[in-house]
């Protein structure tokens, strides 16, 4: 579906554009607009792609899940409420996409792996490198939280969202998602400490 629109979002980009907001794209989609689809996608394939990418740590999930989660909300789109942010919303249907599809590739527990950093092709060497010397202590530290713990912080901490929105999305209470993001960031400072490193480098 996404590959087939390329052609139709011509008129409605010069017409719309970025002035259109999230939600009447959305309400647009569910009627049926395909160039709506893509004007989305364009806004939050990169979004979609990081956040799976740090949850799994598999790029090539990843993208196989960015398609799946569009072609969701290209199905669903009528279904939505508006009761939270469109972002949450595609982060929720790619959480559940991404940990399913992640199960059924390896056949084993999600916490098997560990997100891993994406470094900027814009970065000279030096600054790739130190980049992702940083980023092998992070994910060390965090491949040892449990998936629950280590998604609360991809959320909240790397994706920007607030608890409110972490609970709507995930389906679980406010109380829940204060209780893990407060042990997770307890046990975060743990492990960086015992790594040799200042927790506020990990900006958690």
């Amino acid at each position: 579906m996404i590959g087939h629109i390329q052609s139709n979002t011509a008129s409605f980009d010069t017409m719309a554009g970025n002035h259109i907001s999230d939600q009447a794209l959305v309400r647009s989609i569910a009627e049926g607009n395909k160039a709506a689809l893509k004007l989305l996608y364009l806004r939050h394939r990169e979004r979609v792609y990081h956040f799976v990418v740090r949850l799994t740590g598999m790029q090539s999930l990843a993208d196989d899940v960015v398609t799946e989660v569009f072609l969701s909300a290209w199905r669903h789109a009528g279904d939505f409420k508006g009761k939270s942010q469109v972002a949450t919303w595609l982060l929720g249907i790619a959480r559940f996409k991404a940990i399913s599809e992640y199960r059924r590739r390896r056949e084993g527990p999600f916490d098997d792996r560990a997100a891993q950093a994406i470094v900027d092709p814009a970065d000279g060497p030096a600054v790739s490198a130190e980049k992702r010397a940083r980023s092998d202590i992070l994910q060390k530290c965090l491949a040892k939280l449990t998936p629950l713990h280590r998604d609360v912080l991809n959320l909240i901490y790397y994706q920007g969202q607030k608890i409110e929105e972490v609970a709507q999305s995930t389906g679980v209470p406010v109380s829940t998602i204060k209780t893990r993001l407060h042990y997770a960031r307890n046990r975060m400072a743990e492990l960086l400490t015992e790594a040799g490193v200042d927790r506020a480098w990990a900006a958690i």
